[in-house]
């Protein structure tokens, strides 16, 4: 049987665009697919549900890593996002989606999860007042980027020894800055220090797969790196049209 890997990210449904895109993907094209889905769906529950059952009625499996909007918690009665972020793996059990590493014969697909640390750079003023996250989530007391980021890659160590033929691992946060390209403009630039950490990194050195999708920046990017592909495929906000190609694509096929 032919095998395709498709990666997805930065899906944000909370459009009505892209949901009309969503309900329009064919039901028949990708049965026997598996599908990367690097998070930021919806930080709206009923929309991430949507998503999942109608992303699990397409494609043989789905695998997905939460979001920083995905953890977003003003709009919902949770207590915080790490509550919020145990919740999400609930709901995506229910709906047949899956959290932790999947094995197809001699492929093996790992999902990395993480935050940012300001490992990339230190937030200036202009970021601090601007980013969202830093009102949108709510975290345990003495909770701060870096602990958060701790947190959630500590996650990932007892992944980290998977061996096969073919490895693929995702994240949602990017695990190296010098990934983006350099035609990004500088007063867009004011957004890398909450892009990711370089703990993600030295965990995929350690883990050593042939790819690694990534999501987050909206940019739409396929580069090398010592051995390794990295690859983002964010479908991004409607008006994003230069920067994400608002398609699947394909990141593996035998």
């Amino acid at each position: 049987m032919q095998l395709r890997i498709y990666a997805l990210s930065d899906l944000h449904i909370d459009y009505d665009e892209n949901r009309r895109w969503l309900a329009n993907l064919s039901l028949e094209d990708y049965r026997d697919d598996v599908l990367i889905l690097a998070g930021d769906i919806s930080d709206i529950t009923r929309y991430l549900t949507l998503s999942f059952r109608e992303l699990k009625k397409r494609f043989r499996m789905v695998l997905f890593v939460p979001g920083n909007h995905d953890l977003w918690t003003y709009r919902n009665k949770v207590q915080n996002s790490l509550i919020y972020f145990d919740l999400i793996k609930k709901i995506a059990r229910e709906n047949g989606i899956l959290t932790e590493p999947a094995s197809i014969g001699k492929i093996s697909i790992i999902p990395l999860y993480g935050w940012y640390d300001y490992s990339f750079g230190f937030p200036g003023d202009e970021l601090s007042s601007i980013w969202r996250d830093y009102f949108a989530c709510s975290w345990p007391e003495n909770f701060n980027e870096q602990t958060i980021t701790r947190h959630f890659v500590a996650m990932n160590e007892r992944y980290l020894t998977i061996r096969n033929d073919y490895v693929i691992s995702f994240s949602h946060f990017m695990p190296r800055i010098d990934i983006m390209p350099s035609i990004i403009p500088q007063n867009k630039r004011i957004l890398y220090p909450v892009l990711g950490t370089v703990l993600l990194e030295e965990q995929i050195r350690r883990l050593r797969p042939s790819i690694h999708i990534y999501g987050h920046t909206h940019v739409n990017m396929k580069v090398q790196r010592e051995g390794i592909v990295y690859i983002n495929n964010a479908f991004g906000y409607p008006e994003e049209t230069r920067i994400a190609k608002k398609e699947l694509s394909i990141v593996f096929e035998n």
